[in-house]
């Protein structure tokens, strides 16, 4: 007999829910002291040593031989023997979803645009594209290719001339994946270090790692950590927090179903949220049935179990309505609308990540293929973020070419406004553009 799994139950009806709710979210992604200070000790040793202070970091945590710098650059042609070695199936597979991902992001490209008042002023705004961008890939058994995909494919899109990869290989483990699709996105340099020193590497160069403008992609708290003290010297995508799934479902979706797309953020790691909303309690039951049974099938059976008990929940509201509220509260990372019209709710969604429309779209399908980023907003701060996308690594410049006449004319609410803030350099300034 299956040994049921104790996840937690909630009903929106109880006079608590929101005190329970609030706990239930609750998450704290800041280092404690220790890490802090170990992570302002490695970012001072890369500013200050250079490519010394990699390589001993690198022999250190990482536990690899390396002699000089030069053991821990990558070329191009490794990359492209990548390919080489992974099976025709997986080549396949990367090809088929960065072409995808490309698609999908060359849809958000932004161009330069400008328009000419009547008396002949020119404003508008300029595009650039970031001159380099510094990815950081988890290293080891816990690589993610599709992550290479998804954060180096939007910043070429966006025409970033450079796209340089760090990436840690613990104990010599070399991905093949990794790198294989680093090179099907066309990444430029890549280097195999990791860690906070990697982050330090990136935002202020050494003598082999040139120095980016923007730092994305995943890491450990240590890689938070850093990205969080060269935030300002450099951009970064976002602090996230664990991974996250809200399944909104009225009750007529297969429960195995919903059981594994639960399960497929439970098993990224113990600190990782799964939630069913539904105000259909016998189908709460029969999901919570469908846990219990297939978990024991799970490869990561117990990183999914701990997540669930730890942080899952199975949620009755009284109505879709309530569940749409909810789903908004919670602004979740991923959202699942596992409902017979997800489009007549969609209007009223107005914090989500990503959101998957109707029982046959799988959240995985999003991680992987579909097309839109997967790099997205968690901890509810989809309430005030966006996915990664070409816009990230794009910039903005106004730009402002005023006429003679156009120049009388603001001159003169430009000095009213500037004499009213006793800034009478400015007025000045403005006044002698104004005719007399």
């Amino acid at each position: 007999m299956t040994a049921p799994i104790d996840i937690r139950r909630l009903n929106a009806a109880d006079p608590d829910f929101a005190r329970h709710l609030d706990h239930l979210l609750s998450w704290e992604s800041v280092s404690d002291d220790g890490v802090n200070q170990r992570v302002l000790e490695i970012i001072r040793a890369v500013r200050e040593r250079g490519d010394d202070a990699l390589v001993e970091l690198t022999q250190r945590f990482d536990g690899l031989e390396v002699a000089s710098m030069a053991d821990l650059i990558l070329p191009r042609e490794r990359l492209e023997l990548a390919l080489t070695r992974i099976s025709p199936a997986q080549r396949q597979a990367l090809e088929a979803a960065a072409e995808r991902v490309r698609i999908y992001h060359e849809k958000q490209k932004q161009v330069s645009w400008t328009y000419t008042e009547a008396d002949g002023t020119v404003l508008g705004q300029k595009v650039t594209p970031l001159d380099r961008a510094g990815l950081y890939v988890p290293g080891g058994k816990a690589s993610y290719p599709s992550s290479v995909l998804m954060n180096a494919i939007p910043a070429k899109v966006a025409g970033v001339p450079e796209v340089v990869m760090v990436v840690p290989t613990p104990r010599g483990e070399i991905n093949e994946l990794v790198l294989a699709a680093a090179c099907i996105a066309g990444v430029d340099r890549v280097f195999t270090i990791g860690g906070a020193q990697a982050v330090a590497a990136l935002a202020y160069g050494t003598e082999s790692v040139p120095p980016v403008d923007k730092i994305v992609g995943p890491g450990n708290i240590y890689v938070a950590t850093a990205k969080r003290h060269v935030f300002g010297k450099v951009g970064i995508d976002m602090i996230a927090g664990p991974s996250e799934i809200l399944v909104v479902c009225d009750g007529q979706t297969d429960p195995d179903w919903i059981a594994m797309d639960l399960f497929s953020q439970a098993e990224h790691d113990e600190d990782a949220q799964s939630i069913l909303v539904s105000p259909d309690v016998a189908f709460l039951d029969r999901v919570a049935e469908s846990i219990s049974r297939l978990l024991p099938s799970l490869e990561r059976s117990e990183i999914a179990r701990a997540s669930l008990q730890g942080r899952g929940a199975l949620i009755q509201v009284a109505d879709m309505q309530q569940a749409i509220d909810v789903a908004n509260r919670i602004a979740p990372e991923h959202l699942e609308l596992s409902v017979a019209d997800p489009d007549a709710w969609l209007p009223q969604i107005r914090h989500a990540g990503a959101i998957f429309m109707g029982r046959y779209t799988a959240e995985a399908l999003g991680d992987y293929c579909a097309g839109p980023n997967h790099v997205l907003p968690t901890s509810g701060t989809a309430r005030f973020s966006s996915p990664l996308g070409v816009y990230d690594f794009q910039k903005r410049s106004s730009i402002i070419n005023c006429s003679a006449e156009g120049a009388s004319e603001l001159g003169k609410v430009a000095s009213v406004l500037a004499r009213g803030e006793s800034l009478t350099a400015h007025a000045r300034s403005a006044e002698y553009r104004i005719k007399r």
